[in-house]
Parts: C-alpha cells; structure tokens; sequence
C-alpha cells in the first residue's frame, strides 16, 4: 500500500486516480478468523469492521399507486 495514497484527478475526465492497485481488492473469507490468519500471513496490517445489520421493510408494488391526500403534482412533458 502507498504513502498518502498515490491519487491524482484525472485531467480528462475528472476522475480520482491512483497508482495503488490494491485499494479496491476484496478477498472473501468464510469466517473472520480465516481473515485474520491470512493478513497475519502475509505481514499486512488489519481493522476488523464488523457488518451493520440491515433494516428491510417489506413493500408492495401497489403501494405505488394508492392515493395519498395532498396537492396534485402537475407533470408537463412540453
């Protein structure tokens, strides 16, 4: 991994570039000991983030339609 990151703005497109080609490399391990033995293995340093879990409310695709008092939105295509 680079010092200060290696990043530049890409004049072309404006992009953020960088010369670490590490930064978006995920490895998937099975659990998070596996995880940790590997980085240990290979001499890297490591955090431990731990998930956040997720809060999915179920939706129906008609609710997309029913009616909700309010003002009426007027839509132009012209």
């Amino acid at each position: 991994i680079l010092p200060n990151g290696s990043r530049w703005e890409n004049p072309l497109m404006g992009w953020a570039s960088s010369a670490d080609s590490m930064q978006a490399i995920e490895i998937p391990f099975d659990t998070k000991e596996d995880a940790i033995y590997f980085a240990e293995k290979q001499g890297w340093s490591y955090y431990v983030q731990e998930p956040k879990e997720r809060k999915i409310r179920p939706q129906v695709y008609a609710n997309n339609f029913t009616y909700s008092a309010g003002k009426l939105r007027l839509v132009r295509t012209k």
